[in-house]
């Protein structure tokens, strides 16, 4: 049977970049990938380093919540496409869960699904956590520290942003939910580990996802380019008054018509980069929000700043009318409420 790995994290640990950093390595460059997140249309699906034939992505939803048929069904489906050919012959499983799932609803439709199980067995499950929030994330959401709870090895990623008493104290905290999982930094990864991995038997029969108040998921479009400027003052300004309450945000922009990725998790903006082509037909911008007790009208009038332009005429005094635009602007941010 096929091995079965399940990449498992909060929003915006960094679960997508640590999936291209193994799919680079020869030995799991013939695998399937199978990725599932939260919000009304899929991002991570387009910037995994995967054949697009060896990338399956889930519908809408939690995966721990409403799609485990689905996963079955996509999961058999492609056993069937290896068999007859039509697609290569992968020879490892690994399934992304979105940031708000419970792994352990997952782990058991992968061990007692008699479908699954004729040719699949759960081998580990790997869980990444944000060095820089994750001590925050364990306090506060039931998902996080079931994410932690069921791992065999737990990734620190972002250590290079998070102060040494931070890391220790992430640290601490997941040795106390799981002392038998063992923690690494993502950088220390060496993708043989994924082989040495090797899970006992998985015996937990129940599991109830229970998601914290106040989360919501929508994406927003965008009709027209935006200039380089305007996307750096809108995520500046973005992640400045509104952080707190940003779990994650990531799309993809048109700038001057280019396709840009966008990555930001609460105050912590992401450097944009350029994708190669774009993916899709559809180039209007668009950006997928995990939020916290913000509206989704409020966050669709910040979208003002877009309206900036990317040079200022070249006088030595000030354009009152860009000034009046940035004001605006900014004005959004600051007013733009939270639910009622």
């Amino acid at each position: 049977m096929l091995p079965a790995t399940i990449v498992t994290g909060f929003l915006g640990s960094g679960k997508t970049t640590l999936l291209n950093r193994l799919l680079l390595d020869a030995r799991l460059a013939r695998s399937l990938v199978v990725i599932n997140e939260l919000g009304e249309v899929g991002i991570d699906h387009l910037i995994v380093a995967a054949p697009a034939e060896n990338v399956r992505l889930l519908s809408s939803g939690c995966l721990c919540c409403r799609i485990r048929g689905e996963l079955v069904e996509t999961l058999a489906g492609a056993w069937r496409a290896r068999q007859s050919g039509a697609v290569p012959a992968f020879e490892r499983v690994l399934i992304e869960t979105s940031g708000l799932a419970d792994p352990v609803p997952i782990a058991h439709t992968l061990v007692n699904d008699a479908s699954v199980g004729k040719f699949l067995h759960l081998e580990s499950i790997i869980t990444v956590i944000d060095a820089l929030y994750g001590a925050s994330q364990l306090v506060h959401h039931d998902e996080a520290r079931k994410q932690v709870a069921v791992a065999d090895l737990v990734l620190h990623s972002k250590t290079d942003l998070a102060a040494p008493a931070d890391s220790a104290e992430v640290r601490a905290a997941i040795a106390q939910l799981n002392p038998l999982a063992e923690q690494l930094t993502v950088s220390e990864l060496d993708p043989q580990r994924l082989f040495a991995l090797r899970r006992q038997p998985f015996t937990i029969l129940q599991a109830k996802a229970k998601h914290s108040i106040g989360i919501r998921s929508f994406v927003l479009s965008h009709d027209e380019p935006v200039s380089k400027t305007a996307l750096a003052t809108w995520l500046s300004m973005l992640a400045s008054f509104k952080g707190a309450d940003l779990l994650r945000v990531k799309g993809i922009a048109n700038v001057e018509g280019e396709p840009y990725v966008i990555d930001v998790v609460q105050s912590v903006i992401h450097e944009p980069f350029r994708l190669g082509s774009w993916p899709a037909a559809d180039r209007r911008t668009a950006i997928v929000f995990i939020v916290r007790n913000l509206e989704r009208k409020a966050i669709e009038r910040t979208f003002s700043a877009f309206a900036m332009a990317d040079t200022l005429p070249a006088t030595g005094g000030l354009d009152a009318e860009a000034y009046a635009r940035f004001r605006a602007a900014a004005e959004t941010f600051v007013t733009s409420g939270a639910f009622p």
